[in-house]
Formats: structure tokens, C-alpha cells, sequence
């Protein structure tokens, strides 16, 4: 028996897999009834988690071209999941995504009863889709946004950004994937249900995480900002670019703010990074 069942061997599933103890990853295709509950049977959970999904790669204008793939993984999976939990009485926890807005909601941020305003990209309607569906019932709903880590990774948005020479500079939400795992095992541990941003408080533009990138990793990276209508002539499709509220996530658990966090993680960023040297 597993405390914790997680579907999706993806980064995110590895990393949540890590980070609770008595924990089992499953690698069942969560479009399929009868392995998913073969998956929760064996392993009897008192909590279920869905990492799977596609976010597409090298990023979400994969999902563009491959629809019906991207459709599977990001609705039907979470509603074959949630009706095998509803069934066998386990807790559902999906990991969601806060790419479902656009804007800063006038300065207020968006909060969780706010109802999505981006369907510019076909990644974006799909978890919009999937959350509203899930919303009906009782179902724990992480918002991901933008995830940060501390080592290098092809997912790591540090990662991504230190590979152009030239980054839009719009302010956005961002999860620090450590305090993302840390914020939902305490939400799982108090039973609640709902959509949670599960982001650092504030926000921050591609420009001063790089500066903040070069004061503490690499000094000699250089990179300058483009408009954002120079970037949708580089794309297929569009980009949510969002500030969520925490304030609801606040009643729960306190995280830094995300300047303070991303400094903490670039440091140990460097950490790794001279460990391979």
C-alpha cells in the first residue's frame, strides 16, 4: 500500500515521486479505464496525483499539430482518473496549469474563482477545459506556471531562457518547483479540494531573472529583449503571459516572494552547474 499514487513519469510525476515519502509512480496510460484501476487497486492509495499531460516539445506549438494526443492526455486522462478515484473513493489531485489567463487582472492578479480569458493556444483550451470539468467535483487542482528548479533541465524555464540571445520581457507568475511541492503536500495533508495558484508571490519578467541569472551564475551571458509581436512571428501559436493572486494559497502555507526565491534558486542553480565541471 502507497500513501501517495502518482500517474505521469514525466518531470514533474519524478519530482513529486521524490518528495513524498511512501510514494509509487505509475507509468498506466490514464486514458485507459482498465489500467487505472488495475494501478489503483495494486497499490491502494490514499491519494491519487496526475501528472501526466502534454504540454508538447520543445514547447506548446507541438500541441498545435497534434490535437487529438494533446486532447487524450489533457481531458480525457483527468476524467478517467477522477471517475476511478470517485469510484474507489480515493483523493484526486490533479496538476493543473495557470496558463489559462492573460494579463495581470488589473494589477490584482487572477484568483481562483476568475474564469479563464486565454484560448490563444490549443494547450491553454485543453486545461481550461479539463479544470472546468474537475471543478465540479471534489478535486485538489494545483496550478503549475512557469516552473523554476534548481538544477538544469529541458522543462526548467532557467533552462530555456539561457538558451536565446534575445527574451520578451512581459511579467509573469512562477512556480519554483520546490515550494510548488512543498505547497501542494500541504494542501493533500489538510484534505482540501478547488483550485489553488500554486505560485511564488509576485512576479517577474524574463529580463530580471536573467540579470539576476548573470549576477549570480554567469557573468558573461548577454541577452537582449524583443518585443512581444516580434516573438509571434517566431511561433505557431500564442503565449499565455499572466500574474496569478496567492492570496488564497496564503491561508495555507507561506512562500517567499518570488525574487527572494529565484535568488535562493540560482544560487544552488550554480551549485550544480560547478559540480559538473
Amino acid at each position: 500500500m502507497a500513501q501517495y499514487l502518482i500517474f505521469g513519469n514525466g518531470w514533474i510525476g519524478n519530482k513529486f515521486t521524490a518528495s513524498l515519502p511512501d510514494a509509487a509512480l505509475s507509468r498506466a496510460d490514464i486514458t485507459n479505464k482498465q489500467a487505472v484501476h488495475e494501478a489503483i487497486e495494486e497499490h491502494n492509495p490514499n491519494i491519487v496525483i496526475n501528472c501526466a499531460g502534454k504540454t508538447g516539445r520543445p514547447n506548446v506549438d507541438w500541441c498545435e499539430d497534434h490535437q487529438r494526443e494533446t486532447y487524450l492526455a489533457n481531458v480525457v486522462g483527468p476524467m478517467t482518473l477522477r471517475d476511478a478515484c470517485l469510484e474507489q473513493k480515493v483523493h484526486f489531485v490533479h496538476v493543473g496549469s495557470g496558463c489559462v489567463y492573460e494579463g495581470d487582472n488589473n494589477g490584482h492578479g487572477f484568483a481562483e474563482d476568475d474564469l479563464p480569458n486565454y484560448f490563444g493556444s490549443y494547450y491553454s483550451k485543453t486545461k481550461i477545459w479539463a479544470e472546468e470539468a474537475l471543478a465540479q467535483y471534489p478535486v485538489l487542482q494545483l496550478r503549475l506556471r512557469m516552473p523554476v528548479d534548481k538544477g538544469p533541465h529541458d522543462r526548467n524555464l532557467i533552462t530555456k531562457l539561457v538558451k536565446y540571445q534575445r527574451v520578451i520581457n512581459v511579467q509573469n507568475s512562477l512556480s519554483i518547483i520546490d515550494d510548488f511541492l512543498y505547497a501542494g503536500k500541504c494542501l493533500m495533508e489538510k484534505g482540501c479540494t478547488g483550485i489553488y495558484n500554486i505560485t511564488n508571490p509576485g512576479a517577474m519578467g524574463h529580463a530580471r531573472l536573467l540579470t539576476i541569472y548573470q549576477e549570480i551564475v554567469d557573468p558573461t551571458f548577454t541577452f537582449t529583449v524583443m518585443p512581444l509581436t516580434e516573438l509571434m512571428t517566431k511561433v505557431k501559436t500564442g503565449r499565455s503571459n499572466c500574474v496569478l493572486s496567492t492570496k488564497k494559497l496564503a491561508h495555507h502555507v507561506t512562500l517567499d516572494p518570488i525574487e527572494t526565491a529565484m535568488r535562493k534558486c540560482l544560487e544552488h542553480y550554480k551549485q550544480v552547474i560547478d559540480a559538473r565541471k
